[in-house]
């Protein structure tokens, strides 16, 4: 068994500048763990594969598509791929959030 402790996992270089770090990453998927302190976004972007969010903490805003909504703990949003999508965090405190890819992408992530 391989336990891995979101809070110590090395933060990743990424376009976003926000604190991220995979916590799962093999041939099949890869998870991230992303926290957005109060005011920080993540870029517009496309993944080749479908995506999605589970709110750990927090109120963040989620975009997909045309639709935007704001979510609390415990709320699962899907990303399909190939669609626009953004996490906003527009509040006071911090966001965490699980993010899933699956199949794990052979291709790059588009900024829009």
């Amino acid at each position: 068994m391989k336990i891995i402790d979101a809070k110590n996992v090395p933060t990743m270089k990424n376009v976003h500048n926000v604190k991220a770090g995979a916590i799962y990453d093999t041939e099949h998927a890869v998870a991230v763990h992303i926290t957005l302190e109060a005011g920080e976004k993540l870029k517009p972007h496309i993944t080749p594969v479908d995506v999605f969010f589970y709110v750990l903490a927090g109120e963040p805003t989620i975009e997909v598509g045309k639709e935007r909504k704001t979510v609390s703990a415990d709320h699962l949003i899907e990303s399909p791929a190939k669609i626009p999508h953004c996490i906003y965090n527009e509040t006071d405190e911090i966001a965490r959030i699980l993010v899933v890819k699956v199949p794990k992408p052979t291709t790059q992530t588009k900024l829009l």
